[in-house]
């Protein structure tokens, strides 16, 4: 009953007894217990047909808080949000993902309680807690596995890290894929089968198939950023194997081929600069990498069969010249079939995709039937 009232509608007493075909009695004991736990409260009154008007019960979404959480390779993101994914407090900064584990997770602590301070709320309504790593994730343990960018992070238990601060549910996920589900949520929801594609630092994708995000065996479902690109035989990638499509399109590689052009590009936001400022030789580059990015996708196309493509990450911000180069490619060599209804489109939610992902990771853990079973007992 609780999971209708989470569409935020306000519905009576009656309502839920003719959706769920349960006991009006049945039905005004649950309302009890949900309006107890603060999840549920009175919307008001409904239109009355003769006596008096019913009362309507509707989802009350800030009767507790998430925290969630967007590290990248050089940036960190937190966000305190309600339980609609409303974000209450927000802070971006940079932070290197390499200083390690130790270094990383007490700054997102001591931030993140700051923030929840900020935001006018207290640790006692936090009930869970949404970390995106970029790296690959064991979701069931939260524990990286193995993550090429991320050095001394392989296996650490971030959820007992982070436990001892915030004592709340810790969830953990990839990075791309918590921007997939935040870009899924908030800008496409009526969309079941969709990749979003990240191009950044690294290059990564999460899949969304019949409408749900959907991880892989082990989590690494996705990681098209070490798919080989045959033009690439012989250069070197950070995995340890050559030719990676990351290795000549992300924005590190782009902003690596640029300085050996004489051009000042340190790293993707140098590359996105240049673009934004007219310069041939960047623009190029940058639509170049589109056009690698593409061909890796159009083998994802005639794979998954998505009905849209979504681009997002910090190189995506340079313009079009990124989501032309795809398209040329993806349109030219995927099977008509496959491309009739296909979108490529840049993302709507842009740099607060992964917190909002992150946030609904959380919502969805801490609001599921059996949890809410588990509070009301």
């Amino acid at each position: 009953m609780f999971q209708l009232l989470r569409d935020g509608q306000p519905r009576t007493r009656a309502d839920l007894a003719a959706i769920t075909g349960q006991a009006r009695s049945t039905i005004a004991a649950r309302i009890d217990l949900l309006m107890a736990s603060g999840l549920i409260a009175p919307a008001g009154e409904a239109s009355s047909t003769g006596g008096r008007p019913p009362v309507t019960f509707a989802f009350s979404p800030g009767a507790r808080i998430v925290l969630a959480v967007d590290l990248g390779a050089t940036h960190a993101r937190l966000a305190v949000t309600d339980l609609a994914s409303n974000v209450l407090a927000e802070i971006d900064a940079p932070l290197s993902i390499s200083e390690g584990p130790e270094t990383v997770l007490a700054w997102v602590a001591e931030t993140g309680e700051k923030l929840i301070a900020a935001a006018g709320r207290d640790l006692k309504d936090l009930v869970s807690v949404g970390v995106g790593l970029p790296g690959p994730v064991e979701h069931s343990t939260g524990r990286p596995i193995n993550p090429p960018i991320m050095p001394a992070w392989d296996d650490v238990d971030v959820p007992a890290i982070l436990g001892k601060t915030f004592d709340a549910s810790v969830l953990v996920d990839n990075d791309v894929n918590i921007m997939a589900l935040g870009e899924h949520r908030t800008a496409w929801p009526t969309v079941s089968d969709m990749l979003f594609v990240k191009v950044a630092t690294g290059i990564g994708a999460g899949v969304i198939s019949d409408g749900e995000l959907r991880r892989g065996a082990q989590g690494a479902a996705g990681d098209i950023g070490h798919i080989a690109v045959p033009n690439a035989t012989d250069t070197p990638c950070r995995c340890g194997n050559i030719g990676c499509l990351e290795a000549v399109a992300s924005g590190q590689a782009i902003a690596g081929a640029l300085k050996k052009e004489g051009l000042e590009a340190l790293n993707s936001g140098d590359v996105v600069t240049l673009v934004r400022g007219g310069d041939l030789m960047a623009s190029h580059a940058v639509r170049q990498a589109g056009r690698d990015i593409g061909a890796v996708l159009a083998a994802c196309v005639s794979l998954l069969n998505p009905s849209m493509i979504v681009v997002g990450g910090i190189i995506a911000e340079a313009g079009e010249h990124l989501i032309a180069g795809i398209r040329e490619i993806v349109y030219q060599r995927s099977l008509p079939l496959a491309t009739q209804h296909l979108r490529i489109v840049t993302s709507q939610a842009r740099g607060q995709a992964g917190v909002l992902g992150a946030s609904a990771m959380a919502i969805d853990h801490v609001l599921s039937p059996a949890a809410i079973d588990a509070l009301i007992a």
